[in-house]
């Protein structure tokens, strides 16, 4: 999950005010399960903006997948000619694919923070930080790179004291005494005990991509076997 919260109204306002014809974009995935970009956030967000802006609203189901986005926007292209901006209650990677699509000003309504776990409505965990190379398998499933505030590979540092972590004051649990004491539970100590070479940031080089032939050729291969 996308952990987005929203902006200040304040901070969209002023991103707002060179344009006139607003379109709120919502996200039916991610921004809606947080309640940040979800049918009821763009309806606030609609009826906030109403009166100073000319507004218009859409939801997609998921505004990053370029096809689903593309597709949508074509659906209401005609009707939004009229168009100076799109408000997008999505995370950065939502704004961005709009802005390539429908080749206006894109707003973002939204703050993207982490890849997370969603414990209750309102409270949110980091877990995931897309580093490329996942050791989940070696550690319990318990990632340490999210969960090691140090992000250390091998541990616990001679920072924890009690099963506490220095950083935070010792109130934040230490990620690597967490993969022990689920490592144990499993009967897999062997794995703690194994040397995890460091972290390869090559594989967080900016910007990333994935083109993945294999399915890419599968999918055309299954296309010429239906026609």
């Amino acid at each position: 999950m996308i952990v987005t919260t929203q902006k200040p109204f304040e901070e969209i306002s002023q991103y707002l005010e060179p344009y006139h014809n607003i379109m709120v974009v919502g996200c039916g995935t991610c921004a809606t399960e947080v309640q940040t970009g979800g049918e009821k956030q763009v309806n606030e967000m609609a009826e906030k903006l109403t009166g100073k802006w000319s507004v218009q609203k859409m939801m997609i189901e998921v505004p990053c997948d370029e096809r689903i986005a593309r597709r949508e926007w074509r659906k209401i292209q005609k009707e939004s000619a009229n168009l100076d901006a799109l408000l997008c209650l999505t995370c950065g990677a939502g704004v961005q694919t709009l802005a390539e699509i429908a080749d206006l000003p894109c707003i973002p309504g939204l703050n993207t923070h982490f890849i997370g776990k969603v414990e209750r409505i309102g409270l949110y965990y980091e877990r995931c930080r897309a580093c490329g190379n996942c050791h989940l398998a070696e550690t319990g499933g318990i990632c340490p790179v999210t969960r090691c505030a140090k992000g250390l590979m091998n541990g616990p540092c001679g920072g924890m004291v009690d099963g506490k972590c220095e950083v935070g004051d010792y109130t934040r649990d230490c990620g690597w005494v967490l993969i022990w004491n689920r490592l144990r539970k499993l009967g897999r100590v062997d794995l703690f005990r194994k040397t995890r070479e460091p972290r390869n940031f090559g594989q967080e080089a900016i910007p990333r991509e994935i083109d993945n032939i294999h399915i890419r050729q599968a999918q055309i291969a299954e296309k010429i076997e239906t026609e």
